[in-house]
């Protein structure tokens, strides 16, 4: 092999194992890079690329990573430059986590908690998680352990915990404070007449009416005279404006059911507009993150605050994350959940934290990824394999090798003698060895075999060569020991002493269309080495020329894995 397509190879094997398939926009670069004489023609340049782009095209991921292991790649160094607000002084930043408690955590909280943690680290200030628990009808105390269950797993921490809901009184003095200075009022519209009247810019005729009428409204609200429904106190913001959001926004409303955390102490609770501006500013947040779904709203955040005369925070808008095919969207996946077609919340499937972890999904993998897209507004719908990339990156240096088969096919090989071997359970680093018992039987993939034909000669990787001489009705193969003969392919294979085991691969939740996958998890049946018998739930493996794999559980004596990355 020349030098040239050596190199051309080495960066297309990289450029497709990291992601899913090359790229000859990619690799050109890094091939000029590294042998600048390809620039003099670069027409038959591009043509080798393209020719070994459409050769790697065919190899399947184990196949790619094994002539991958022929090259050495030098690790890219990149100066991490810390992320830059403008404003923000050192050791007077305070940022909050203010996640609702009304679902479990997923890769888009898991953003916007890591932006925080890291702005905060950056400038050496103060974190805080802040429940914002202000609406009794959504919210749990499985949601909140869940949330602080995920923010533990990320590997991020926090300075103090708020509860908003422990700061009703002082929000119903500000709204007091509101309706006493002219700025809201109470009103008793049905819901259609006041979307009706925001939509014609015309305020309702309950805004005509005395302050003390409104005050007197507010207290028959506090005091229970009023039944849920039947009033709210609204802000007088600008009927006019082109931005609806300030039409006259609700602050306030009545809902009886229950909190998870308060009982019944409260009926009547703040909107998350009147809740998440104040208690930003109360508790001395400086730099709040939100998605710029609320962009609108940052103008009504400010309004009202001036309104009370409180400090108004540096609001940062980001773009929301989601993983394509992988949907967070709670109305969406309760259905699947409650039917059964998933296994729950952490089911490997989705991108929730719990089904993240579940995958094998290291903590650093999620903080990498979510902080390589930085504070844009762009939003983001990347695939699944943009965040296993990073997964691989270091899952790869860590996890121990074992020998895992799919659909085995069993081969019988006259000459090999049984044998006790010890393989390295790490190519590169030093992990140790794992015993291996061989005899003259062993097991390699269908997939492999019934490429195979009789006066084949392949590998047993890590073994020895194989010559077959018969291929039984069954689909047993029959070979013997072979020593001299050219290199040939090398096949995975598992000892007579297996374990019987199933993966589970995950794949994208929705089809083409946006509706359930019912294909979205499939199981693979194989067997692994007899050493796996040893594994405890939650370790994650490298199943040679397959890929990583977590162990969810060992009943009966069958492993189920689940397929990383």
């Amino acid at each position: 092999m020349s030098d040239l397509v050596s190199i051309i190879r080495k960066h297309v094997l990289k450029n497709a194992f990291d992601y899913g398939k090359a790229s000859a926009g990619a690799v050109v670069g890094k091939v000029i890079a590294e042998a600048p004489d390809s620039k003099k023609d670069m027409k038959a340049t591009m043509a080798a690329i393209n020719a070994e782009i459409s050769r790697v095209s065919s190899l399947g991921k184990a196949d790619i990573e094994n002539e991958m292991a022929g090259f050495e790649y030098a690790e890219k160094k990149e100066e991490k430059k810390g992320i830059e607000i403008p404003g923000a002084e050192q050791g007077k930043v305070v940022v909050r986590y203010p996640p609702e408690p009304n679902g479990w955590p997923h890769i888009g909280h898991a953003k916007a908690f890591c932006l925080s943690w890291s702005i905060a680290k950056r400038y050496g200030g103060k974190i805080m998680l802040r429940w914002d628990d202000t609406n009794p009808e959504a919210e749990k105390a499985e949601f909140l352990e869940a949330i602080r269950s995920g923010i533990k797993w990320l590997q991020i921490d926090y300075d103090q915990e708020k509860y908003c809901s422990d700061y009703i009184p002082q929000m119903y003095e500000l709204c007091q404070k509101l309706i006493s200075q002219g700025d809201a009022y109470s009103c008793s519209c049905k819901q259609e007449d006041v979307s009706k009247g925001r939509e014609a810019m015309e305020r309702c005729s309950c805004a005509n009416k005395p302050t003390d009428s409104h005050l007197a409204g507010w207290r028959g609200m506090l005091e229970g005279a009023v039944p849920e429904g039947g009033a709210t106190i609204r802000l007088k913001g600008d009927m006019a404006s082109q931005n609806t959001v300030m039409r006259d926004p609700t602050l306030f409303r009545i809902l009886t059911t229950p909190h998870y955390r308060q009982g019944t102490k409260y009926r009547v609770w703040p909107t998350y507009d009147f809740q998440g501006a104040v208690m930003d500013s109360i508790l001395g947040i400086t730099q709040p993150i939100r998605s710029k779904e609320y962009e609108l709203r940052d103008e009504l955040y400010a309004y009202l605050l001036k309104k009370l005369g409180l400090r108004v925070p540096q609001m940062i808008s980001i773009s929301r994350l989601s993983i394509k095919n992988a949907p967070v969207s709670k109305r969406l996946l309760r259905p699947l959940v409650e039917s059964g077609k998933l296994w729950g919340w952490d089911d490997p499937r989705l991108p929730t934290l719990a089904g993240l972890n579940r995958r094998g999904i290291m903590p650093q993998a999620i903080r990498d990824f979510v902080l390589s897209f930085g504070i844009s507004k762009v939003e983001s719908e990347p695939d699944w394999e943009a965040l296993l990339a990073e997964n691989r990156k270091l899952l790869d240096p860590i996890s121990p090798h074992y020998f895992f088969v799919a659909d085995p096919v069993e081969v019988k090989v006259h000459g090999l003698e049984h044998q006790e071997m010890e393989l390295k359970l790490h190519p590169k680093q030093d992990m140790g060895m794992r015993p291996v018992a061989v005899s003259s039987t062993l097991y390699i993939p269908k997939a492999d075999a019934v490429s195979l034909k009789t006066g084949d000669i392949f590998r047993l990787k890590d073994l020895c060569n194989v010559q077959i001489e018969a291929i039984e009705p069954s689909g047993r193969i029959v070979g013997k020991h072979v020593t001299d003969s050219p290199v040939p392919k090398k096949i995975q294979w598992v000892a007579s002493e297996k374990l019987p085991c199933t993966v589970l691969v995950p794949g994208d939740l929705l089809d083409e269309k946006g509706e359930f996958n019912p294909g979205s998890l499939k199981a693979v049946e194989g067997i692994c080495e007899g050493a796996c018998v040893n594994l405890k739930p939650g370790d994650i493996v490298q199943f040679e020329r397959f890929g990583f794999c977590r162990l969810d559980k060992a009943e009966g004596g069958k492993p189920t894995f689940i397929f990383s990355c």
